[in-house]
């Protein structure tokens, strides 16, 4: 199937530069538009898997003779689901909550292939943070680095002095697990032509 097309079903940049970073950069971007809302009880590696194979089903339903690729990142403190901060207030209500402590980002990777195959992933990466003073919180938000992220930050930029240990997938946190999704590609037999 190497001359099936492989499309992306997200607008988010910092995916593009990570397939394009492990050499699989995607023929298409057709961000899939998809109700992101979190079902009542819903853990947050539930919504992260959910929301990857929607996006991925969504585009393929489209593009049936492409390799599509769904991913979404969620950020988790305990079993609750941080939003993807839209303005200040929100990034600094997350920020709070997440200051001093550890949390947990995960990333769903869903697959859709021309052969009808649908494949998953779900990967997992703790990170713990410093405690944030007034002045780093507005240093930050007034950064606009937060604006559209989940939990209400970037590990990719200014925000990476405040982070103390990672344990798991740094790609992951900035928003794609490239090992889960580069074994994926290989394991449904996608080749780039």
């Amino acid at each position: 199937m190497t001359d099936a097309p492989l499309i992306l079903a997200s607008s988010s940049p910092r995916r593009k530069a990570l397939l394009e970073m492990i050499g699989v950069p995607p023929d298409e971007i057709l961000p899939a538009d998809i109700d992101e809302t979190p079902l009542k009880g819903e853990s947050p590696r539930d919504l992260a898997l959910r929301l990857a194979k929607g996006k991925a089903q969504k585009i393929a339903d489209e593009r049936p003779d492409a390799f599509v690729l769904g991913s979404d990142t969620v950020v988790g403190c305990g079993r609750r689901i941080l939003p993807k901060a839209e303005d200040e207030q929100t990034a600094r209500d997350c920020l709070a909550l997440l200051s001093g402590g550890a949390h947990r980002v995960y990333s769903g990777v869903a697959l859709a292939t021309p052969e009808g195959k649908r494949l998953s992933r779900l990967c997992e990466t703790r990170v713990k943070l410093r405690r944030l003073d007034d002045a780093a919180v507005e240093e930050y938000i007034a950064s606009g680095e937060w604006n559209g992220k989940a939990g209400g930050y970037g590990i990719q930029g200014l925000f990476a002095k405040h982070v103390v240990s990672i344990i798991g997938s740094h790609p992951n946190v900035v928003g794609l697990p490239v090992y889960e999704t580069w074994n994926l590609l290989q394991g449904a037999g996608w080749r780039r032509s």
